[in-house]
């Protein structure tokens, strides 16, 4: 029987219950190399996933901590939507993508993983990107680090 390694699987399982505070303002509030930032905006900031559904999945989320995307003003809406725009941009230019899947997750049920601070996904998508392996094996295989992507993302980021 042939082994497939997943290392970073295992850094996700062992810092699960280890990370205190939310996701989104540790990674505002840090170097955007560790945190993965791509781009900061006025009012939000732009991340990859660490642990994405594809290659290049980011996340744009508000600078201000909040759950409710109701509670957002009009300023940070629409900060959201034109950086979620230059994201897809930005995406096609890099990594050419053939479709985007765009999503709100809002609240546990809805399958949001973060519920107490909004973001919105961003995430490329390629015929034949959904295999066997995270259905078997628990496995996402992703072409490139994601440091890699980073630095190419936030290179070709729009003015």
């Amino acid at each position: 029987m042939k082994q497939l390694w997943a290392p970073w699987r295992l850094e996700y399982i062992e810092s699960a219950d280890e990370q205190e505070g939310c996701v989104f303002c540790r990674a505002r509030d840090g170097e955007d190399e560790a945190g993965l930032i791509v781009h900061r905006g006025e009012r939000v900031f732009v991340m990859l996933n660490k642990y994405p559904y594809a290659s290049g999945h980011l996340m744009v989320a508000p600078n201000r901590h909040e759950g409710e995307f109701g509670d957002l003003d009009g300023d940070e809406a629409l900060e959201l939507h034109r950086l979620g725009a230059a994201g897809l941009a930005a995406l096609a230019e890099t990594m050419r993508p053939q479709g985007f899947n765009l999503g709100w997750n809002l609240g546990r049920i809805a399958g949001a993983g973060v519920i107490d601070h909004v973001h919105l996904h961003v995430v490329p998508r390629w015929v034949g990107d959904t295999n066997f392996m995270p259905v078997l094996a628990d496995v996402k295989v992703l072409p490139e680090a994601l440091e890699q992507t980073r630095l190419k993302l936030a290179e070709a980021w729009p003015a």
